[in-house]
């Protein structure tokens, strides 16, 4: 896992570059989390397709465990998708319910999400 270091607004954001598999357990995030914190950044964002399916899945229980961690350690995330087509009304509310909180973010681009976290 690499990251692309962008420094928008004074803060340092992590755009995470994924090779192998996708984040699928919490584990996998808390892991992510302390690259993070290590590396110095204070915030990072994630592309849709670089999160387990299972994520998007609210039964699951995947999404939640996994952003609790982050607002615990209040790292901020932005997730690029195109999330204008989330079929799912409880997906859709979580969507808007989280960006409307600005801790977590479901954007449509990686300069939007650098707006968001900056």
């Amino acid at each position: 896992m690499n990251f692309i270091d962008h420094t928008f607004k004074g803060k340092r954001i992590a755009e995470v570059e994924l090779d192998g598999p996708a984040i699928s357990s919490t584990e996998e995030g808390v892991d992510l989390l302390g690259n993070l914190y290590f590396n110095g950044f204070e915030a990072v964002i994630l592309r849709h397709d670089q999160l387990h399916p299972d994520f998007f899945e609210l039964r699951s229980g995947l999404a939640g465990d996994i952003l609790q961690k982050f607002s615990n350690y209040r790292m901020k995330l932005a997730i690029v998708g195109h999330f204008q087509e989330v079929k799912s009304n409880a997906l859709r509310d979580f969507i808007k319910e989280s960006n409307r909180t600005g801790q977590i973010a479901f954007v449509s681009s990686i300069e939007e999400g650098l707006e968001q976290l900056g």
